[in-house]
C-alpha cells in the first residue's frame, strides 16, 4: 500500500473535532442544551493553550473530565477552542481549551462517543502524527482509569 501522503488520518481527526464545536455550540445557545444531553469531556491539562485554575492542574496533573449539563457558565466556543465557568467545590473555576487538547467527548444520553490521538504540534489542533478518530458507542472510563470524572450531583435541584 501506498504512503498516506494526503494524511486522511489528520483530515479525519479535525472533522471530528468540529462534532465537539458544534455540539459546544448548540449547547451555547440562550436555550441551553436540548432535551437530557450532557457531555463529558476528557482533556489533557498540560496541553498547550489549556488554561485552568492551578488548584485543578495540581490535583489533575495530566488528565481532568469536566462534566457540561445543568450548571455551567460563560461557555464561549470558537473556531479553535473553547472556555466555561464551572464551579468546584462551591468555588467557580474559568478553564480554557483548545479542541487539540481534547482526548474524549462523550454524551451518555444518547451512547455517543468520540476518542482523539494526541496532537503533535499542539495548539492548532493539527497533528504531525497519530491515528485516526475512534468512534462508537462506548460507556464512560471506569474509576480505574486514565482522567476522572468530576461530579456535579451536589449541586442539581432534587
Amino acid at each position: 500500500m501506498a504512503k498516506d501522503l494526503m494524511r486522511y488520518d489528520l483530515m479525519a481527526q479535525e472533522a471530528l473535532r468540529g462534532v465537539v464545536r458544534q455540539a459546544l455550540l448548540k449547547a451555547a445557545m440562550p436555550q441551553g442544551l436540548p432535551g437530557p444531553h450532557h457531555f463529558y469531556i476528557t482533556f489533557r491539562t498540560r496541553a498547550p493553550g489549556v488554561d485552568i485554575d492551578p488548584s485543578l492542574l495540581e490535583k489533575y496533573p495530566d488528565e481532568m473530565t469536566i462534566v457540561l449539563e445543568h450548571q455551567f457558565w460563560d461557555l464561549e466556543v470558537t473556531d479553535t477552542g473553547f472556555e466555561v465557568t464551572l464551579k468546584f467545590g462551591g468555588v467557580p473555576k474559568y478553564i480554557k481549551m483548545p479542541y487539540s487538547a481534547v482526548s474524549r467527548f462523550h454524551d451518555p444520553s444518547v451512547g455517543f462517543h468520540l476518542q482523539f490521538e494526541p496532537s503533535l504540534t499542539g495548539g492548532d489542533g493539527a497533528a504531525e502524527g497519530g491515528s485516526p478518530a475512534k468512534t462508537g458507542a462506548r460507556p464512560a472510563p471506569a474509576d480505574g482509569e486514565a482522567g476522572q470524572v468530576v461530579s456535579l450531583d451536589s449541586f442539581r435541584k432534587k
